[in-house]
């Protein structure tokens, strides 16, 4: 499935792509409450929300079909309890560093406030001239977990979803820490749908690229990850409770811009595309704050 979140004439509204159509959940069945238009609150009924979906979807009234076409899709995930973002997580990002593979998984955050939805503009802040793109493939955890073992994480994920971890590089680098640099507002969009993970066959067999302004900047494969999903979950959930709706950004590849001969920034006036395979693809405009 892939489930959205769209503004409706009702507002933030949650649905389900059928065909060329949005089902407008809650308006299908009259419940709000079965469907409300937090995705974190969704995840948390867990199966029986999936199950919800299937049955309202299939014999949704004309009245709740929307053309996907005109709708305009937001975040699929706007208030995610945690955010939490995997550093130099492509072994040929870490090569156009010169930075060797590390041996532990690299974290750090990124706030809320920083969720951006599909179409809406990343705004390059007055404070920062070296703003960069970075195409990364999104799990949502679907369900909560501590102590998770890898050989059961995988039931933790209720799906994937594109993201572009833009960044401030002068401010990261100035800092020695990311959280600064990574958290501006606008600086994490994503979308333009959640697709549940029974859509997904490998996660870690998925095409992954990055366009600005229509030319090729980044082009790999998540086969490229260094720490896997299943690892990933286990390490997080070690020391924190994973919740619905927590978003885990694993990384970036190769072709970044700060990284180019000469390097490339973002400008007012771009637009830049992030497609996964399976996933869609996640576009924004660019403008100066």
């Amino acid at each position: 499935m892939k489930l959205v979140r769209f503004e409706s004439f009702r507002g933030p509204a949650l649905g389900v792509v059928q065909g060329g159509n949005v089902v407008d959940l809650a308006l299908a069945s009259g419940s709000t409450e079965r469907f409300p238009a937090s995705m974190a609150a969704f995840l948390g009924r867990g199966e029986d929300g999936f199950n919800d979906v299937k049955s309202v979807a299939s014999s949704a009234p004309a009245n709740a079909l929307l053309a996907l076409s005109s709708t305009k899709l937001l975040a699929p995930v706007s208030d995610p309890p945690k955010i939490i973002c995997i550093g130099q997580n492509y072994r040929d990002h870490c090569i156009e560093q010169n930075q060797p593979i590390p041996e532990r998984v690299i974290i750090f955050s990124k706030y809320a406030t920083a969720v951006n939805d599909p179409g809406g503009n990343i705004v390059l802040p007055k404070a920062s001239e070296q703003v960069d793109y970075e195409a990364e493939l999104v799990f949502v955890i679907g369900k909560t977990g501590k102590h998770i073992p890898e050989s059961e994480a995988m039931d933790y994920v209720a799906g994937y979803t594109c993201a572009n971890d833009v960044s401030a590089r002068d401010i990261q680098f100035a800092d020695k820490q990311w959280v600064r640099g990574k958290s501006p507002d606008t600086f994490l969009p994503i979308g333009p749908y959640l697709v549940t993970a029974d859509d997904i066959g490998d996660p870690h067999d998925l095409n992954i690229s990055l366009t600005l302004n229509g030319q090729t900047m980044q082009n790999s494969n998540t086969s490229n990850l260094i720490f896997k999903i299943p690892y990933l979950i286990s390490f997080l959930s070690s020391t924190m409770t994973l919740l619905p709706g927590d978003i885990v950004s694993t990384g970036t590849p190769g072709g970044v811009g700060i990284f180019r001969n000469p390097p490339i920034v973002l400008k007012g006036g771009d637009s830049v595309s992030v497609t996964v395979q399976g996933l869609g693809t996640l576009t924004n405009p660019v403008i100066a704050e």
